[in-house]
């Protein structure tokens, strides 16, 4: 992984295909809520397959929380909606058969020349694309488990959501005032509804 991306960093902000063929940025695709990055080996590979597998109990409770999910994988449209399907997965898949990732953050799995793929990674990214956490995933249980996935997205969190203890003083005292600037969605500039967070 390059030099720079280390946590406090901000990660660059991709622009690449989703599994429909359109073009989507990171920072769309985050908006203003934490982000957890899966960077894939890609459907040929069964580590992968079985850390999504794993992915899809989280996404169900990231939906509810307010949180993100994309898996970006060095493969191909059509392979990218195989992977997606074959786990059953209802969040964003990115496509980068050209591997401008693996060569960004200088991450080419140097060992699979068959494949090329990139060194699996998960990051944990604040809003902002701000690094929190990264795991390195080239043996299996380098990869996150969802429970420290849990315990990350709750730290990032706390962090970022001036709400998250809506029973202090200070927040009773705003929403009495009817200022709502740091209580979730109403201090957002825009607001998402809890739909458009299932990518289907």
């Amino acid at each position: 992984m390059r030099a720079d991306i280390v946590p406090g960093a901000v990660f660059p902000d991709y622009e690449l295909s989703d599994h429909r063929g359109e073009r989507r940025t990171l920072s769309e695709l985050q908006g203003n809520d934490p982000l957890v990055l899966v960077l894939s080996r890609g459907s040929f590979c069964p580590k992968d397959r079985r850390q999504h597998e794993g992915l899809l109990q989280l996404h169900r409770e990231m939906q509810v929380g307010y949180c993100r999910l994309v898996t970006i994988s060095t493969d191909n449209l059509l392979e990218t909606n195989e992977f997606r399907s074959g786990v059953g997965a209802h969040w964003t898949f990115l496509s980068d058969p050209g591997r401008k990732i693996q060569k960004d953050l200088d991450i080419p799995e140097y060992t699979d020349p068959e494949h090329n793929p990139m060194i699996p990674h998960t990051l944990v990214l604040e809003p902002g694309l701000r690094v929190y956490k990264i795991y390195k995933g080239y043996w299996f249980f380098g990869r996150p488990t969802v429970e420290e996935l849990r315990l990350d997205l709750r730290a990032v969190l706390q962090r970022c959501r001036p709400d998250w203890d809506i029973s202090s003083a200070e927040q009773r005292t705003a929403w009495a005032k009817d200022d709502k600037a740091n209580f979730f969605p109403y201090g957002k500039t825009q607001v998402r509804l809890f739909a458009e967070q299932e990518e289907t």
